[in-house]
């Protein structure tokens, strides 16, 4: 099983990572399991969302869940995979890369505030991925890794293989279309993993700002001539929990296209608990956070009253 499992991932990840098949198996097998113990459904809160799960990450416990193992669509999550392979290609987050017409969305034609022709660090671009959830910035990071967009696709289905999200299946690395699909459960792992060895992820998506350097604004507006501005561009993170003091978020990404409704995943310390919580398929932006919100109620009111173990991460592959 580790010979099998090796060779997998050497078509898929760099040599320098090494990985243990066997405990990342056992890992990822921890959240197989619906949650058995009583007290974990007791006053479970009515939520909006189509899916959901709560997962203590220091037990391996499933402590609520609806429809977790539904497969759905799961718009801009789909960056959260994105991420995880960009770092382990090891590639420098101090080149720059100039955006082209291919990171154009001709999907969905969403725009996007960052010019075609223009150059950004992939440190940046990453970050415009995670906060800002920007579709142009998640392609040319796909774009340019090893061996082009169309190889970083498979090695993101390979990923999930690995990880043992074996409902999940990625056709492009922003999460426009509508074909990449997951559980709740699957992303349940892939949060588990991402929180537990990509400190850059977790510094990244849980920041409620970024701002760029100064940057080169053209403004137009009807009749008249465009205006070229010098100022810093700001951009707000996609989980505006991610601005609130009461929350203590480590780790979020955000998702929305019509097919997939609005979605979140986050690792949060909620009640001296590390929970991992996946909303699927919400209403609307306010009844996905206002889910969020009715889960940390729940959990801080005491349904959930025992203490477990120290959270220990699977290693980083």
């Amino acid at each position: 099983m580790k010979i099998a499992l090796a060779g997998l991932l050497l078509l898929c990840l760099p040599a320098a990572h090494a990985y243990d098949g066997a405990a990342a198996l056992q890992w990822s097998d921890r959240l197989g399991a619906p949650a058995t113990n009583a007290s974990a459904l007791s006053g479970m809160p009515e939520l909006a969302s189509q899916s959901a799960l709560v997962y203590d990450q220091a037990s391996g416990r499933v402590l609520m869940e609806k429809n977790a193992a539904m497969q759905t669509p799961i718009a801009s999550i789909t960056k959260l995979m994105t991420a995880v392979l960009v770092l382990n290609a090891n590639l420098p987050l101090d080149e720059k890369i100039a955006l082209t017409a291919d990171d154009r969305d001709t999907l969905k034609g969403t725009g996007s505030r960052l010019a075609i022709g223009d150059r950004y660090t992939r440190g940046q671009l990453l970050h415009l991925a995670l906060i800002a959830s920007d579709n142009r910035a998640a392609h040319a990071l796909a774009r340019t890794a090893p061996g082009g967009a169309e190889r970083f696709v498979a090695n993101m289905n390979r990923m999930a293989r690995v990880l043992g999200m074996n409902d999940t299946v990625y056709v492009e690395p922003t999460g426009l279309s509508s074909g990449n699909q997951s559980t709740a459960h699957d992303l349940a792992k892939l949060v588990d993993y991402a929180y537990g060895n990509y400190p850059e992820i977790r510094q990244i998506s849980s920041s409620g700002t970024y701002t760029l350097g100064t940057q080169r604004v053209v403004v137009k507006k009807k009749h008249r001539a465009a205006q070229v501005y010098y100022r810093p561009v700001a951009f707000h993170n996609t989980n505006r929990l991610t601005r609130m003091d009461d929350w203590h978020i480590g780790l979020s990404k955000t998702g929305f296209i019509n097919e997939a409704g609005h979605c979140v995943v986050m690792q949060a310390n909620v009640a001296q608990r590390d929970v991992i919580i996946v909303l699927l398929d919400a209403g609307g932006n306010n009844s996905r956070a206002g889910d969020a919100t009715r889960i940390r109620q729940w959990l801080e009111a005491g349904s959930m009253n025992t203490r477990e173990a120290r959270y220990t991460p699977a290693a980083r592959m």
